[in-house]
């Protein structure tokens, strides 16, 4: 498979993904989509529609790292609270980011769809992580289980399956 946008090393790989799809898709919530409270679309979906929310960037953003090459164990979709309103502000949201991880002891590298940078885990404040996930496992702490716990992340998977997309 081609790299994205000609991009071979993994950091361009990681900046062209995340320009592309946060330029490319607008921000819109389940229900104005979708009309459901909580809709996990594949990449194929929101692309369709041009809008999505958190998730489905996320998603987009880790099935194209993956199809570019770059491993399951590197990328874990990351359910955060987001602190908004300023740094002050003790008011928090549920959200998604990509993260990835340069090896496995490193400090993850944030995509997200709100902050077109990508930083690292330490110099995004405002996010609080909750929990993660991949193809491979869920970790909440430091206790890793079986993603099968996550019924949209496998009801999305299995769109995505017939879709024609390998994992």
């Amino acid at each position: 498979m081609l790299a994205p946008l000609g991009q071979t090393d993994e950091m361009g790989k990681l900046k062209a993904v995340n320009q592309f799809i946060n330029r490319r898709i607008r921000f819109a919530d389940d229900f104005a989509i979708w009309q459901q409270s909580d809709y996990w679309a594949s990449p194929l979906e929101m692309f369709a529609k041009g809008a999505g929310d958190c998730e489905d960037f996320a998603i987009a953003k880790y099935i194209s790292l993956r199809s570019s090459g770059i491993e399951a164990a590197k990328l874990r979709l990351t359910y955060v609270k987001a602190r908004i309103g300023g740094p002050d502000s003790n008011v928090s949201q549920a959200h998604m980011v990509l993260a990835y991880y340069p090896s496995p002891s490193a400090e993850p590298l944030v995509l997200d769809n709100l902050v077109t940078s990508i930083l690292p885990a330490s110099q995004r404040n405002d996010l609080t992580p909750v929990f993660s996930f991949n193809t491979e496992a869920l970790w909440a702490g430091n206790t890793r289980s079986s993603v099968d716990r996550l019924t949209r992340w496998r009801q999305v998977m299995e769109r995505m399956r017939k879709d024609g997309f390998v994992f």
